[in-house]
């Protein structure tokens, strides 16, 4: 035990190290709270379909070699967020279908510019990175790190502030229009604060396991509270736990920081799934 500390905080003196916590507690807890939302609501798959949108705007900025992506991967998966849920309001084409033609179209077509306009001579190894995230977020940059804290502070405060009118639209979207809630705005508020959390969790998943980030938290929280304010809180403690022991365990055993993560998720909602099984039993 005392070895398994020495080489924790051997690690912990080197800044990429620090710098993957911050970004993973910071993202974790940023996506656990609109992840409950995004459950409730049924519209769980918005963070699959725009992860892929992610990467086919990656795609496009790997190919003018931008050497920070971020402002135009966030740009198009913000324009895509408004975009999809325009069209899912669209009776010609309702919400699932809309999110399937946009994220298989953006996969097929970042890929595809990938291997046209490569600049890598390790396509491979550069698509993998992004689709699961392996190593790219033990190499973030300060300004990165920073770029994510004043992101995470605004999708933080936007959470707390606008609370009462995304609790009341993801309950009952009809009675709060009724009341005189715009709910379409806030909605697209929600849509376009999933595509900042998308971005900021790509580099600690990677594309293909973002939506495992946002939905894991709320189910493994649901299967014991009840109420929102419990649920939500409760998420946001699992997925912060989840993240820190997942980026810990990947640094030690050195396997891929996105998968050990969401394995941590997984073991984490069996063990809420089968408490809140037992409790359901007693009560």
């Amino acid at each position: 035990m005392s070895e398994l500390i020495n080489t924790l905080s051997l690690y912990l003196k080197y800044p990429f190290v620090r710098y993957a916590l911050i970004v993973g507690v910071l993202v974790a807890l940023c996506s656990s709270l609109f992840g409950v939302t995004l459950v409730l609501k049924r519209f769980s798959f918005i963070g699959d379909g725009l992860s892929h949108v992610a990467f086919g705007a990656m795609a496009i900025a790997a190919i003018f070699n931008l050497t920070n992506d971020m402002p135009l991967v966030l740009a198009i998966t913000v324009i895509s967020a408004i975009l999809l849920l325009r069209t899912g309001q669209n009776t010609k084409i309702k919400g699932d279908a809309a999110i399937a033609m946009i994220s298989v179209g953006a996969l097929a077509i970042g890929y595809l510019l990938m291997n046209i306009f490569s600049t890598s001579s390790n396509l491979s190894g550069d698509v993998c990175t992004t689709l699961f995230g392996s190593t790219s977020i033990l190499t973030l940059t300060k300004t990165e790190v920073w770029l994510c804290i004043i992101l995470s502070i605004i999708v933080v405060a936007i959470f707390i502030i606008f609370y009462n009118k995304i609790f009341s639209v993801t309950f009952d979207e009809n009675f709060a229009k009724a009341t005189g809630t715009r709910a379409n705005l806030y909605n697209l508020l929600i849509a376009v604060v999933i595509a900042v959390i998308i971005v900021l969790a790509m580099n600690l998943v990677g594309s293909l396991l973002i939506s495992a980030l946002v939905i894991f938290p709320a189910l493994s929280a649901m299967r014991i509270f009840k109420s929102f304010k419990s649920v939500t809180v409760c998420s946001a403690i699992v997925s912060v736990f989840c993240s820190l022991l997942g980026i810990l365990i990947s640094i030690l055993a050195s396997t891929p920081v996105g998968s050990t993560i969401v394995a941590v998720d997984i073991v984490v909602f069996l063990i809420f799934a089968f408490i809140g099984t037992i409790a359901g039993r007693m009560s």
